[in-house]
């Protein structure tokens, strides 16, 4: 007997026990008589069940099935490779939910359990953002889908690659009277249409399984997003016709694309010739390899690289700042950047809005990005058109060996001398930067509540000689390695850092890194319940609340619009403040199963809280410290 064969006839043999237990249960509460059902053919058997709430004393007959299609399709997530599935459940994909821990065994996938499901696809973000692949989500038909729908607008901004099972019971025939009519619907995905790369709706087994590599394929082509796919109630629970399941198709991810030769060369010649090359580095690097793909460049050049997206070590002495490189530069080279026309224009958000252009006359703008290739018409995450001199559809991290190739080929040995030259000049003024941020961070040093730059410095005190990841970032924070600085885009959503840190520090549990977290009070007010998952599935990690008890982005909001207005600004706390009471982030963390200190306001105790946290998280569980700071 094959091992799937003995799998079928364990299961077959464990839906009889448990009828006959129910049975059993059934006698001993009513007194009623019941026979053991007879088995009417060697898949489906007829059996008696506890009798509906509406009816308690009649019987109604179930089937049993040992081949539902839903084992089927957790065959199918697993040879796509998923590792985690992430849900809040609902009755919608029961039968997939029970293929998954039974059949499936609750690995690759397994079920981590959310208390929302725009809670699910953020923490999937977070996965995404770190590993580079999906993570499954399932969704409740039409109520999830709606609960999901901020969840996929952050993923959709921010290029993350979610791959959503959507549970509907489509014919209304085979809906259940009463509520599992308003969680179904004629078109199930087309709410969140607007926001995604693709969805389908599959009417056969075939059908799913070819859907599912495809949307997996598709998700995962850049410029990734989001996709959806609708498992059909019936599809899942109906049993598999003889004859087994049907085939897999193999999943084969396209290679991104990369620039093609004529735009390299003339990009490099551009390069090469400027007095004043500058590169601006958006969403570039998402592997290891891009990291040195970008160094490389770089330093071919000795251009200073203006970092939007974490690519580079922090303290690389080509890493500068903005305003007067863009102002001086004679060529500006724009790698996947989000807002281009953002970078290279002042914009004034006065009663009459006004802007102006920051590069110099005859400046040459050269732009490599897939920002382009998928765009839709609705949602406005495009930014303002930008017009450039050169321009190439293509990864940028692909593209970068290519394009140092054609520079390194460029250069003389005159020109090396002077490139040489001007990196100097730009590391001696990284050196005298860094020193002058380190100074102006020890303003209010010793005040309460406590400074960010102070809180920054004592928790990097305890992290700095672990493997850690995340960080709280500032001054002393030094990022060397790729998988330290996560780039997680997002629609700016609220509610969005908690779960999506929660993903991330599960990404990071396999390798043992320590995630730390600084995590914004009025975010986490969104979704609390992520800190449940966390307790519950053992993800380590450090977070550390910048507790300012205010929406404080809204503060200044209000304050601007007040000033505008010649009213005030004594006003500006209401509605924007968390006080009266103020939030115990420590005893709310504690009730859901974390190790938490706080609220601290001396800065003298963060360093001893943060280094018993730390011990905790070695021990593989979550921990937070509570602790109220300036509003920034």
């Amino acid at each position: 007997m094959s091992k799937s064969d003995k799998e079928l006839v364990d299961r077959r043999k464990f839906l009889k026990g448990a009828a006959a237990g129910g049975i059993a249960t059934l006698v001993a509460s009513t007194g009623a008589l019941a026979a053991p059902a007879q088995t009417a053919a060697p898949v489906v058997a007829k059996v008696a069940a506890i009798p509906a709430e509406s009816d308690p004393t009649g019987a109604v007959e179930v089937l049993t099935s040992d081949r539902p299609g839903s084992d089927f399709m957790i065959d199918v997530f697993k040879s796509l490779g998923f590792e985690y599935m992430a849900a809040n459940p609902g009755s919608s994909f029961r039968g997939l939910h029970e293929s998954l821990v039974n059949y499936g065994g609750n690995k690759a996938p397994e079920f981590i359990t959310c208390t929302h499901e725009e809670l699910s696809v953020s923490l999937a973000h977070g996965y995404a953002a770190v590993t580079g692949k999906p993570l499954l989500v399932f969704a409740h038909s039409t109520v999830g889908l709606q609960h999901a729908s901020m969840g996929l607008y952050n993923a959709w901004a921010g290029r993350a690659p979610i791959f959503v099972v959507l549970g509907n019971t489509l014919d209304e025939a085979q809906r259940r009277p009463g509520v599992e009519w308003y969680h179904s619907a004629q078109d199930a995905a087309a709410m969140v249409r607007e926001f995604t790369k693709w969805d389908d709706t599959p009417i056969s087994l075939t059908h799913f399984a070819e859907s599912a590599v495809r949307a997996y394929k598709i998700a995962t082509t850049l410029p990734m997003a989001p996709v959806v796919l609708v498992a059909d109630s019936e599809l899942q629970e109906k049993a598999v016709p003889p004859g087994g399941f049907p085939r897999i198709p193999k999943l084969t991810v396209d290679e991104p694309a990369q620039g093609d030769s004529a735009s390299v060369a003339e990009t490099a010649r551009l390069l090469v010739a400027a007095q004043n090359p500058v590169i601006l580095a958006g969403r570039v690097v998402r592997t290891p390899e891009g990291m040195q793909r970008l160094i490389a460049l770089a330093e071919a050049l000795q251009a200073p690289v203006i970092d939007q997206g974490g690519n580079m070590p922090s303290r690389h002495p080509l890493v500068q700042g903005g305003g007067p490189l863009i102002r001086n530069a004679d060529v500006i080279l724009g790698l996947n950047v989000e807002d281009f026309w953002g970078t290279v224009h002042s914009y004034r958000d006065q009663v009459e809005r006004s802007y102006k252009t920051n590069t110099k006359a005859g400046a040459k703008l050269i732009s490599i990005s897939t920002n382009e290739v998928y765009l839709k018409s609705n949602y406005q995450n495009f930014e303002r058109y930008q017009e450039f001199d050169l321009s190439m559809s293509a990864d940028p991290e692909t593209t970068l060996p290519s394009l140092t190739e054609a520079v390194n080929r460029l250069v003389s040995a005159n020109q090396k001398s002077a490139f040489q030259a001007r990196g100097k000049a730009f590391a001696d003024a990284s050196a005298k930067a860094h020193d002058r941020a380190r100074q102006e961070a020890t303003n209010g040093w010793d005040s309460s509540p406590i400074s960010l730059p102070r809180l920054s410095a004592e928790v990097w005190d305890q992290v700095k000689g672990l493997d850690w990841a995340g960080g709280i970032g500032g001054v002393e924070w030094n990022y060397e390695k790729h998988y330290q600085r996560t780039h997680i885009g997002s629609a700016a959503g609220v509610g969005f850092a908690s779960p999506s840190a929660v993903g991330a520090a599960l990404a990071h549990r396999k390798d043992g890194r320590i995630y730390v977290h600084l995590q914004n009070d009025g975010d986490l007010m969104y979704g609390p319940g992520m800190l449940w998952t966390a307790a519950h599935h053992k993800i380590p990690m450090l977070t550390v609340m910048h507790n300012n008890r205010a929406y404080h982005q809204e503060v200044m909001h209000l304050q601007r619009m007040a000033n505008r207005h010649q009213r005030g600004i004594d006003t500006a706390g209401i509605g924007t403040t968390m006080v009266n009471p103020p939030i115990d982030f420590a005893m709310m963390a504690k009730s859901f199963g974390w190790y938490s200190q706080g609220p601290i306001t001396n800065p003298n105790d963060v360093g001893p809280a943060v280094k018993k946290a730390l011990a905790v998280v070695k021990g593989g569980e979550p921990a937070l410290i509570d602790t109220v700071t300036q509003p920034r």
